[in-house]
């Protein structure tokens, strides 16, 4: 049954996988669904990542929850959808590939799963079942040998009785007959009251009316029997309603000695007065507690109990890698820190049983086989008594106990914690198996939201930036990327964080004096020593400076000095960025003193140093792609634009875009002969290498034409025969083309030719605005062309404007700026500069519109200037 819903589209665009995650996320998060939320977002991810970018469709998501679950379903618009046969031989989508992994995860993760599709649409829907609640097994003990099982009789009787909310007896069951003496008619109607010998103990309120009001309730009383006797007994009461909503208690009671059957293990180590005088084993009453939720509480409960059972002075527990060659350690109480933990030692240490993890182990004095268990150097323990943990016959675990005295432990305690061991090792596997389910699930969420990270730029500064900040806190403390220009380039510090941001110049400083890490191409994290020794000779020549000079020890300097070792002193790794078989740089991870990298942290930090590395080496490349557009760009424009005497000359061109790309726009102006003067302003049809072609032979076949002596329309049938002759890689181009000579009277004369372009513009000195030229057939269409060109003389004070149609087709939404706002906005421009006018075209021309332009502008200006009046 559907108990919920939510649904959302997203459009075709990358943002959208992202906004999906998040939905999907807030959806299931705010339905108390946390347990599925990490799959959810991931199988989402897949689907919507198929649909928008590799299908390039919007996706519709719904979310439906029901009461044992969640079914989510994404929906593409894709009309041209093939619909798969069964049997077609379509071979499985390999996991490498970036695309087609949507279903390959879905089998992986979901409780159920399916595609449908119809004419016009495809949908893929998967189910997600919320882990089942604990039911049946709550507890479980070790297998005890006979003479330790809990006393019964016989024949266990556990008596029944239900009790109303008035306190009222309504059912009493054979059991309680036999064992109270009474019949079901002699109690029922009566109160419990009437036969319960109620303890009360000082100090304590609760009574029998009180306790049958609890929802749940174990202790001791007794109850006095039909021949007068009271018998001790052991009783659990529930509290329970009937279908109409009565409540009532339910009582099971047993004899006081055999409350084994009905007693829940307690939670902490408690004494039991009642245990004849027995001790209990603290390690026995952990072991019949339940597992903590988190693997580290279990394990750390479970060190400070065997320390306990063994009166040791330290204890220490590691858990075996999946291939059983290496010990990590994961639990330490009595030792001088924390600062072993996730350190790793190996199984098979030597030739010795003693120095194996797989056999039991006790060492008398460790004085006398120094290294025996590496673990204890340098803590001043004597004796030690070791035991594996197994599960099936693997090896998973070893189990320790350490004291500061030697002889301290025999054969007896290493059996005693032997014991101990195989009780507590499948608890411990399966909150370790939990742990790496939890994790793997946590990485798989982390590296997709990181893979949308890094797609999302091709900056490099932005993408080295991200690279450390995904990385510091979640995988270490502090973080350093090295970059490599080429293969002969030596590598670079480019970035360096930590979480502290005070630390961060200190430990930039320190990385800088000593020699960077060999590019080694070989995958894996490998341990690189440097910036710890470093760090700490840098302390200790600081302290020794200190000190001689009579200084503070506690002054600024050292202070820094201190605090930059005990931020790199603990166990550092180096994980080589590679992309296309090339190493680029080092991904360098860092914690602080004696402190190490857990195996699975290290593996997720490699898989994402590879998505960094491919990243960084996209931004490499878009960043020289980028620089070779804009080079070209810069050298099909004019260096600089000469002095035409008497005439003001000034020129605004932006490119659109990024710059990644080489625009079709540009203008010129260059001297014929003496006192006349070429320019030109054209937009050349596209983007990219074949329009910087044809910009190219433009600007310069323009130039060269021209100064052979041909005239404006001969130079511009000649340039369109020549883009022709390019054939497929011919460009349409639109021109203005004129020629200028200033005269002796002030004024200027040009002949013009406009072949497909924008009008150019005349602002007369009173402030009107007409066009200075008729539009001809633009260039790079037709074989023959006849043009023809138009005479203009500008007056003192008169403006001519020439632009690209990136001016005049400037949008906002459905408004266009067109021709006649481009008038109005020159009719504004009387008596400024040449300069101030292209200003203001460009201003108005941004503020028409909110978004940045789409197309590239070029603005040119002349301008005759007024004679000046002594």
């Amino acid at each position: 049954m559907i108990t919920a819903r939510a649904a959302a589209t997203f459009e075709p665009v990358g943002r959208s996988v992202a906004t999906a995650r998040a939905f999907v996320r807030d959806t299931l998060q705010g339905w108390g669904y946390g347990d599925v939320v990490d799959d959810a977002v991931v199988l989402t991810s897949e689907l919507v990542t198929n649909a928008v970018i590799h299908a390039g469709t919007a996706a519709d998501v719904l979310c439906l929850r029901t009461e044992h679950g969640v079914r989510v379903e994404v929906a593409d618009r894709y009309p041209e959808r093939e619909v798969p046969l069964q049997g077609s031989g379509r071979t499985e989508v390999h996991p490498e590939r970036e695309n087609g992994r949507g279903l390959l995860l879905c089998a992986a993760l979901a409780s159920r799963w399916g595609v449908e599709y119809s004419p016009t649409r495809k949908q893929v829907w998967f189910q997600l079942d919320l882990p089942e609640r604990p039911v049946g097994t709550r507890s479980a003990g070790p297998a005890l040998p006979d003479d330790l099982l809990p006393v019964a009789d016989e024949r266990v009787r556990v008596a029944v009785a239900q009790i109303d909310r008035n306190g009222t007896i309504t059912a009493w069951n054979e059991d309680a007959e036999r064992l109270f003496g009474y019949a079901a008619d002699q109690v029922v109607g009566k109160p419990l009251g009437d036969f319960a010998a109620w303890p009360h103990t000082p100090g304590i309120g609760t009574g029998l009316a009180e306790a049958l009001r609890l929802s749940r309730w174990e202790g001791s009383y007794g109850i006095r029997c039909a021949d007068g006797r009271v018998i001790p007994v052991y009783a659990s009461h529930l509290r329970v309603r009937d279908t109409h909503g009565e409540p009532s208690t339910v009582c099971l009671l047993v004899r006081d000695y055999e409350r084994a059957v009905l007693q829940s293990p307690p939670r902490t180590p408690v004494t039991d007065s009642g245990s004849e005088g027995r001790s209990s084993d603290p390690f026995e009453v952990f072991i019949g507690s339940p597992a903590p939720d988190d693997l580290d509480g279990l394990l750390q409960r479970t060190v400070e109990r065997a320390r306990d059972m063994l009166d040791g002075d330290a204890a220490f527990l590691l858990l075996a890698t999946d291939d059983e060659t290496e010990l990590e350690v994961r639990a330490t109480t009595g030792l001088p820190s924390a600062r072993q933990r996730f350190a790793r030692v190996p199984v098979e240490s030597g030739t010795s049983r003693y120095s194996s993890a797989r056999m039991p182990a006790v060492h008398e004095d460790l004085a006398a086989v120094p290294g025996a268990v590496p673990l204890l150097n340098g803590t001043g323990m004597r004796s030690v008594v070791t035991v594996p943990l197994k599960v099936e016959g693997r090896l998973t675990g070893s189990l320790g106990v350490a004291a500061e005295a030697s002889g301290r432990y025999s054969n007896e305690e290493a059996l005693r914690l032997q014991f101990a061991a195989d009780r507590i090792a499948l608890a411990v596997e399966s909150a370790r198996l939990g742990e790496l389910e939890r994790l793997r699930r946590g990485s798989l969420s982390f590296l997709v939201e990181a893979s949308d990270l890094l797609a999302g730029t091709l900056d490099r500064d932005q993408t080295l930036a991200l690279m450390a900040q995904m990385t510091v806190p979640t995988l270490a403390t502090w973080c350093a990327v090295y970059t490599i220009a080429d293969q002969s380039s030596d590598p670079y510090l480019s970035y360096v964080l930590h979480e502290d941001e005070d630390r961060i110049d200190g430990l930039k400083a320190l990385l800088s004096k000593i020699p960077p890490p060999e590019p080694v191409p070989s995958p894996g994290a490998r341990v690189w020593t440097a910036p710890s020794d470093a760090a700490h000779q840098a302390a200790l020549r600081t302290s020794m400076r200190e000190l001689g000079y009579g200084s503070s020890p506690l002054s600024s300097g050292i202070g820094t000095t201190l605090a930059t070792a005990s931020a790199v002193g603990g166990e550092t790794v180096v994980l080589p960025l590679v992309a296309r078989n090339r190493v680029i740089g080092m991904l360098t991870l860092g914690k602080p003193s004696d402190d190490h990298f857990r195996q699975e942290i290290l593996e997720l930090a490699e898989d994402l140093s590879r998505r960094a590395a491919l990243a960084l080496d996209n931004a490499r490349l878009y960043s020289e792609r980028t620089a070779i557009s804009q080079s070209l760009q810069r050298s099909l424009l004019p260096p600089g634009l000469p002095q035409v005497p008497g005439v003001e000359v000034d020129v605004i061109y932006r490119a659109a875009g990024e710059g990644n790309e080489v625009g079709g726009d540009f203008y010129d102006l260059f001297p014929i002969r003496d006192n006349a003067y070429g320019f030109a302003i054209g937009d050349v049809c596209g983007t990219g290498p074949e329009a910087a072609a044809v910009t190219g032979l433009a600007r310069h076949a323009l130039r060269l034409l021209a100064r052979e002596g041909f005239g404006g329309p001969a130079v511009l049938e000649r340039l369109n025969a020549a883009i022709l002759d390019e054939g497929a890689r011919s460009r349409f181009l639109t021109l203005l083309y004129g020629e200028l000579w200033p005269q002796e009277d002030g004024s200027a004369l040009l002949k013009v030719v406009c072949a497909g372009h924008p009008l150019p513009l005349r602002l007369r000195q009173d402030g009107t605005v007409e066009p200075a030229a008729e539009p001809q057939p633009l260039l790079g269409v037709m074989d023959d062309l006849e043009l023809y060109e138009e005479t203009v003389t500008l007056d003192p004070g008169d403006v001519l404007l020439c632009v690209t149609d990136g001016v005049t087709e400037r949008r906002e939404g459905s408004r266009m700026l067109g021709d006649d706002g481009l008038m109005d906005v020159l009719t504004t421009c009387t008596g400024l500069t040449a300069g101030a006018v292209t200003a203001r075209v460009m201003r108005a021309v941004e503020r028409f519109a909110a978004e940045p332009p789409s197309d590239d502008m070029a603005i040119l200006a002349m301008r005759v200037p007024e004679p000046h009046t002594d």
